[in-house]
């Protein structure tokens, strides 16, 4: 485990067009129907109580620490950003995918995929709080409202599990034509959740009350990856591994209505302290694109200098910081959201993969890396 200081990274803004039209947009779409879909000066609302200092009795006073699945091992190497320093190494199953915070904020779990169980971690402690318990296949994790039950993404059974989000007792299976099912979001008032199938070029439509499959929307030629809501509730910002960018559907008629060219292998979404923009990693070129979701445009792009493979985690609490794992470079990054700039780089093995940053400002969790609300 290492730690290097860095003083300044080559920070570009990005001066080419940023959104296209591409194959399945309707005529006149593209950004500028996606503009008219988002008003400028709609207030920002879905990510209100996520703002700095927003915390609830369950994260206050928790320590802030970094906890990264080593996706080519069998553990968790919890840090602490400030210096850099593993705090602990915590050996919890075979293919730890992601770090997920608990619905109540008091349990971060990690998905051991090909160990088919999860396991509990304490946030107050930084330790894990019990034994892991037998769940098949679980590559991700959210939670439906209300916290209640837990959804389960069981990427290679191509199903939907939901457990109870206590006891992670299985209440039922939803298969799905969806292979490779990824990522997921849930519309404002999550009555409607939003996949990403990685291998089957599309996304899926559920309904949240009854738990079914109420629509599939094709993308030709895609690899879609992370999804995320707009901060108004209008839109879903979907990453695409393969097109490298970003699709923009219509989070109430299910349509695209736009794409944003970002950067090869575009993966993980994430949005700012105060929502007013939205963070891109592209982990095939080494960059972070910055999308302002009103204007729907990339408006500066970030460079990691001598390259490097941007992925998954969060924005500090503070809001200065985005903090993003190194998937294929054996590393973690800081990167300041004030200019782009690499503050800080700390040498994790084994491929680390979907990292949670914690705590976080917000009511609850949805689930993922940190999906507050």
């Amino acid at each position: 485990m290492g730690f290097q200081q860095v003083t300044k990274a080559d920070v570009s803004p990005n001066g080419t067009a940023s959104a296209v039209a591409r194959s399945g947009v309707r005529p006149g779409g593209g950004q500028s129907a996606a503009r008219r879909a988002l008003p400028h000066g709609r207030p920002l609302s879905v990510y209100a109580h996520t703002g700095v200092g927003a915390f609830q009795a369950a994260t206050r006073g928790v320590p802030f620490l970094l906890y990264v699945p080593e996706s080519a091992g069998r553990g968790v190497d919890v840090i602490d950003p400030q210096t850099g320093r593993l705090m602990g190494h915590y050996v919890t199953g075979l293919d730890p995918q992601h770090v997920v915070p608990s619905y109540d904020l008091t349990t971060l779990w990690s998905t051991n995929d090909l160990a088919n169980t999860v396991t509990p971690f304490d946030p107050r402690t930084g330790r894990p709080k019990g034994p892991s318990v037998a769940v098949n296949d679980p590559y991700n994790m959210y939670f439906l409202p209300g916290g209640h039950l837990a959804m389960v993404v069981q990427e290679q059974l191509q199903q939907l599990g939901f457990f109870d989000a206590r006891t992670m007792a299985a209440v039922s299976v939803l298969p799905v034509e969806c292979p490779g099912i990824d990522h997921a979001d849930f519309t404002a008032d999550e009555r409607v959740m939003v996949a990403s199938c990685e291998f089957g070029h599309r996304l899926l439509r559920m309904d949240v009350a009854t738990r079914t499959v109420t629509g599939y929307l094709d993308l030709p030629g895609s690899s879609p990856q992370d999804v995320r809501l707009s901060p108004d509730g209008r839109v879903f910002f979907v990453a695409d591994k393969k097109l490298g960018g970003v699709h923009i559907i219509d989070a109430g008629s299910f349509r695209q209505v736009g794409f944003l060219l970002t950067g090869a292998d575009a993966h993980g979404i994430y949005p700012s302290r105060d929502g007013r923009r939205m963070y891109v990693s592209n982990r095939g070129n080494g960059t972070i694109s910055v999308i302002d979701p009103v204007r729907l445009a990339v408006v500066a792009t970030w460079r990691l200098p001598g390259g490097g493979s941007p992925d998954m985690g969060g924005v500090s609490p503070d809001g200065r910081v985005l903090w993003l794992s190194g998937r294929y470079d054996a590393a973690v990054y800081a990167i300041s959201t004030t200019d782009g700039h690499l503050l800080k780089r700390i040498d994790v093995p084994m491929k680390p993969h979907g990292m949670c940053v914690w705590p976080q400002p917000g009511r609850y969790s949805l689930g993922h890396t940190g999906n507050m609300r």
